[in-house]
């Protein structure tokens, strides 16, 4: 199988204007005849329903929430990255595409990295037209602030709740469609399965989360807005609905999933505090401004803080290791997300941790409050200071937080070529969904930036390549597709149901969360995953046949939703296990023991692992194949990265 990612020719900076150029068009009358499912409505999703709508397309959109302002691009914190050079620092698109490819270790398309530069400029102006309340300085301009892996401030911001406020213009957008009765919105509704006629996606099998009715929807084109796979691990800043079933239920049907084992750990979550735990809380790296991370420097002293016979404020300066500051001081505390996480795990197995577990180092905003005064950084950050406060009891305005990495955002995902289409025709992945930007790490504040940029720029211009090579007729809801679709998904809940094992669906997925943090997490080794793999072949076994699934079909049945998720996450987990298996090197978040330099820095193979690992289903219970894409970098230069 080769893969064709659809690169245009020439130069970088001029690919995508010629591109748009020579891409097909719909005329706008001709594009009230075509119909687009859209599924998920966060920044995405909600972005792109909107302007297809606005181009004239009939879209449905489905989101599993009660409301698309229910979206997990909610709780995104610290801002949306763009190359405006408001701050005369030196930015420039050219130095954003860098940053991401660099941050990414060098394991993304150019092309499509250059791309999502190109049009993050235009990003910020559409949500200020919109009504996004970014923070200003004095003067009335826009305000920056600063974010890993970047010398530069190009991080716009609404205090810590920036996910929350672009989701409410995008929500804003959507509305004034479904008002205007372009857009019908399904909400309580998930996916699952597409509907492929003739090797095309034309639609999609969907269960009502109230009724339990499974129902078929036809479309001229399907786009998956779904998110990412974070909580394969069960525990990650992740919402709890957050899942993979859309995109692993289009990957069993025939879509390639690409570079699976990326996955982002988040160096400053608030750490575990027990078993009782269901998800993690994010404290977002915009912290890392103005906070600065250390740990005691010796392991006495970190005993006698974890003991509770001192304090943090207790210890000296000269007591105190920052270890970023010291190991990075070009970068110091705000290098990207997956070295700062790796050296976090350093210091903490040294024996150097600061909570009772010994698994969390401090955050400290001392310096900063003595600086600038305790008014400045509450109007910065005030809002997670709150947030911190209500979920430990500590007064971070009065001593250092504790944190630690938690499981955060997925790099792999649906492969797409350059106009986001999957190999399926038809079948398009945005946002998180897909693989496409951000290699092997994803930089700070640019997952807002990757959901907006497809939604609103990119996927107005290139669905219309695809519709206008194809015939307006829809395609029936009795075609046979659609039946035959519609009968696998009903069996699969009657199985489901029928188990009536003993453990319950959390059970398993706790489970299976322990083994893809014990040996794919922020360490793997050739010798963990192979276990791994043998472990989670044992827990699929046991869930298909011992699983307690409550309740019928036909009512709100959240233990039924929660069955068919982690049944995809399981099967999910071990093409992850595979994928970090085969890649015999490290890569950003992709950290093999094997694999590293003396200073315990990610160790590329350049030579033997430059491309994209796309995965081929090939049946139940058969090994996937192994698709290439090569990388081709024409524009960088390959190097060690270093944050020195």
């Amino acid at each position: 199988m080769i893969l064709d990612s659809k690169l245009p020719d020439g130069p970088l900076a001029e690919k995508w204007t010629k591109h748009k150029f020579n891409i097909k068009l719909v005329n706008p009358a001709n594009k009230r005849k075509y119909e687009v499912i859209v599924v998920g409505t966060g920044l995405a999703g909600a972005s792109a329903a909107a302007s297809l709508a606005e181009l004239g397309y009939n879209v449905k959109a489905f989101c599993f929430q009660d409301s698309p302002r229910r979206a997990h691009s909610i709780a995104a914190q610290g801002g949306i990255n763009a190359a405006k050079n408001y701050q005369n620092d030196g930015d420039s698109v050219y130095r954003l595409f860098y940053d991401t490819i660099k941050g990414g270790d060098y394991r993304a398309r150019e092309a499509n990295v250059f791309r999502l530069a190109e049009v993050s400029v235009n990003i910020i102006d559409q949500c200020v037209a919109q009504g996004v309340p970014f923070a200003r300085e004095y003067g009335g301009l826009l305000a920056n602030r600063s974010f890993g892996g970047a010398q530069v401030s190009r991080t716009f911001y609404a205090r810590g709740q920036t996910g929350q406020q672009l989701l409410l213009g995008a929500y804003s957008a959507l509305s004034r469609q479904v008002a205007n009765g372009k857009v019908k919105l399904y909400p309580r509704t998930e996916l699952m399965d597409v509907v492929t006629v003739d090797g095309k996606a034309r639609g999609i099998i969907t269960r009502n989360l109230i009724t339990g009715a499974i129902e078929s929807h036809s479309a001229h084109a399907v786009l998956l807005c779904t998110g990412g796979y974070g909580n394969v691990f069960f525990l990650s800043t992740n919402a709890m609905g957050s899942n993979v079933t859309a995109a692993w239920r289009a990957h069993k049907k025939g879509a390639l999933m690409a570079n699976p084992c990326y996955t982002q750990i988040h160096p400053t979550c608030i750490p575990v505090s027990g078993d009782h735990q269901s998800k993690l809380t994010l404290m977002s790296e915009s912290l890392r401004n103005d906070g600065r991370v250390w740990v005691p420097a010796t392991i006495e002293m970190a005993e006698k803080l974890r003991k509770g016979q001192i304090k943090a404020n207790d210890i000296k300066e000269e007591d105190r290791d920052y270890y970023l500051e010291r190991k990075y001081p070009s970068f110091g505390n705000l290098v990207p997300r997956d070295v700062a996480s790796r050296n976090a795990k350093y210091v903490c197995d040294e024996g150097r941790g600061v909570n009772e577990t010994g698994e969390a180092v401090f955050l400290d905003f001392r310096d900063a409050i003595q600086r600038d005064g305790e008014d400045l950084i509450r109007a910065k950050y005030g809002n997670l200071f709150d947030m911190y406060q209500q979920i430990t009891g500590e007064n971070p305005y009065q001593g250092p937080m504790m944190i630690y990495p938690a499981v955060h955002y997925t790099m792999g995902g649906l492969w797409v070529d350059y106009n986001l289409m999957t190999n399926i025709p038809g079948l398009y992945a945005l946002g998180e969904a897909n693989f496409s930007d951000h290699g092997a790490n994803r930089l700070g504040a640019s997952a807002l930036m990757q959901g907006l940029a497809d939604g609103y720029f990119v996927i107005p211009y290139t669905i219309g390549d695809y519709l206008a090579q194809s015939g307006y007729d829809k395609i029936s809801e009795d075609h046979p597709e659609f039946k035959k679709s519609e009968k696998e998904v009903k069996d699969r809940v009657q199985k489901l149901l029928s188990i009536k094992g003993e453990k319950t669906v959390d059970h398993f997925h706790k489970r299976l969360g322990k083994i893809m943090w014990d040996y794919c997490g922020m360490a793997r080794s050739a010798e963990g995953l192979t276990k791994a793999k043998g472990m989670i072949k044992e827990l699929k076994k046991e869930f298909w046949s011992n699983v307690k699934v409550l309740g019928d079909n036909e009512e709100l049945n959240q233990s039924l939703e929660k069955a068919h998720r982690v049944a995809d996450f399981i099967e999910l987990g071990e093409l992850m296990v595979d994928d970090a298996l085969h890649r015999e090197e490290s890569c950003g978040g992709h950290f093999r023991e094997e694999y590293q330099t003396p200073e315990g820095e990610a160790l590329r193979d350049d030579e033997n692992f430059a491309y994209v690992a796309a995965w081929k289903y090939q049946g139940e219970g058969q090994e996937e194949e192994l698709v290439k894409e090569p990388l081709v970098f024409e524009n960088v230069k390959l190097t060690q990265r270093s944050y020195k």
